[in-house]
């Protein structure tokens, strides 16, 4: 990933994304952006339209702290995207690194976890760990590997999941709240390497710079064996170790899919009777 001018590059896909109507001013019809002038998010942020364009060129790197929340509230950025234009605008402090070991104690949490579909990843969304419902939720993929790989590399992933663009659109803004919490991670930017160089629309979206934590949302799959599922999901930051999340779905007691579950749990359970030698006595 390059990295020689960040932070302007950050501003030009947050000012892209920013409508006049969402910042307040006239969307005259000779716009030819297709969000905000670089005039405009100066004039709204109290700065020089040439301080603003030289942050953008990468000519200016020091801005303070002052104007970065100036930029933040012009642009109309959340708390995530906000912190990334700090880690981006001020001298970074020694950055975290991700772990990828998963601990006994969190396995066994995980191993406890029969009633729905669980797993560990990394920060960059790669399987660390997953329990057996997990495992036979994913079954159609030909590896249950990384999310990212799995939505945009496998052909599968565009009949799993029923909402294609919008679990794609999530999934890269994830990815870009994890490399913006871990910005040196040599993880992450292999698999930004490999998408970019196999997925057009994972460079689009990548391009786009929306930084977005996974944190909760409802997803929608079809299963080759047992249909639709409408699940809830649940992400849980490890905080003893740091990029990892505890992903847990669950549905809605009495449901179609808390059915569905329920099947899915019995053909997992087949299956490993199936894997597991019979000893003779």
């Amino acid at each position: 990933m390059q990295r020689d001018n960040e932070l302007g590059d950050y501003l030009r896909a947050r000012r892209h994304l920013t409508t006049p109507r969402q910042a307040g001013v006239p969307d005259d019809r000779d716009r030819r952006v297709p969000g905000l002038r670089r005039e405009e998010v100066a004039l709204l942020a109290g700065v020089s339209t040439d301080y603003y364009t030289r942050l953008e060129q990468g000519r200016e790197r020091h801005p303070s702290g002052q104007v970065l929340q100036a930029i933040a509230r012009a642009l109309r950025l959340d708390d995530a995207a906000s912190g990334h234009l700090f880690r981006l605008g001020l001298p970074a402090a020694a950055s975290r690194a991700a772990t990828t070991r998963v601990s006994d104690d969190l396995l066994r949490l995980l191993g406890g976890l029969h009633e729905s579909p669980a797993f560990i990843v990394g920060a960059a969304q790669d399987i660390l760990a997953a329990n057996a419902l997990a495992a036979a939720l994913y079954a159609g993929f030909t590896r249950f590997d990384n999310l990212l790989r799995m939505i945009f590399l496998y052909p599968f992933a565009r009949e799993f999941y029923l909402d294609w663009d919008t679990a794609a659109e999530t999934a890269a803004a994830n990815l870009r709240a994890a490399s913006a919490e871990f910005p040196d991670d040599e993880r992450i930017e292999r698999v930004v390497g490999e998408l970019s160089g196999h997925s057009p629309a994972f460079t689009a979206l990548w391009e786009r710079y929306e930084i977005r934590p996974r944190t909760r949302e409802d997803k929608h799959f079809r299963h080759p064996r047992v249909g639709e599922l409408h699940l809830h999901f649940e992400s849980l930051a490890v905080t003893s170790a740091p990029g990892q999340h505890l992903s847990v779905y669950s549905a809605k007691p009495g449901s179609a899919t808390a059915d569905a579950l329920v099947l899915l749990r019995e053909l997992a359970a087949r299956q490993d009777e199936q894997r597991t030698p019979t000893s003779s006595r």
